[in-house]
């Protein structure tokens, strides 16, 4: 498996979200790029999101410096201009220990924030009522889709499809319960104190 698969983590750490989805395309509203109809709901839709003072341009970049406790890290991918992959350059080295017990947390932290901040997103969000949401990784390279999304198979979209079934959550009952670290946060201070950001 992947170092950069959260499939362990799930398995291990958050076992209620282990399983396979099945959903008929016809029933279904799709995430693929931010230029798409529903492209808003992708993670790098430019969603600015504010937490003390700090500006993130979306909810990715927001969820890829959760992952860092190093100060040189964090300003390297706060300056990035494609944050995960600069992550992917510092994850091996210098990945907070206890990611794997807050990844799932973190996402749902980074989506709250982005719904609470953005009403464009709430609008659409409502305007999928109904429908399912479901991160389409079909033309993706990899066989199968990752823990995030889901593949076409056969007339149906097949996956885990955990980004889906968050935003789905949030749509329907206008919130998400996570759980983080009391120093899940503490990247924020270092941005403040970093001069030239």
């Amino acid at each position: 498996m992947s170092f950069y698969s959260i499939v362990g983590f799930i398995k291990e750490y958050y076992p209620k979200y282990l399983g396979i989805k099945e959903y008929r395309v016809k029933e279904c509203v799709t995430i693929h790029k931010v230029k798409d109809e529903w492209g808003i709901f992708c993670n790098f839709a430019p969603t600015p999101i504010v937490i003390d003072g700090i500006k993130f341009r979306n909810s990715e970049q927001l969820f890829q410096l959760m992952k860092f406790q190093d100060a040189e890290a964090i300003i390297d991918v706060y300056s990035a201009n494609n944050p995960k992959m600069t992550t992917k350059k510092w994850e091996k080295t210098h990945r907070r220990s206890d990611w794997g017990k807050m990844v799932l947390d973190a996402m749902k932290f980074c989506l709250v924030k982005k719904y609470e901040q953005s009403e464009e997103f709430r609008k659409k969000l409502q305007e999928s009522a109904g429908k399912y949401i479901v991160e389409d990784q079909s033309k993706f390279s990899k066989k199968q889709p990752d823990a995030w999304g889901v593949k076409l198979r056969n007339g149906l979209f097949v996956g885990p499809n955990l980004l889906g079934q968050f935003l789905m959550e949030l749509r329907d009952t206008g919130k998400l319960d996570y759980t983080l670290p009391d120093n899940a946060l503490d990247f924020i201070e270092i941005l403040k104190n970093h001069e030239s950001l």
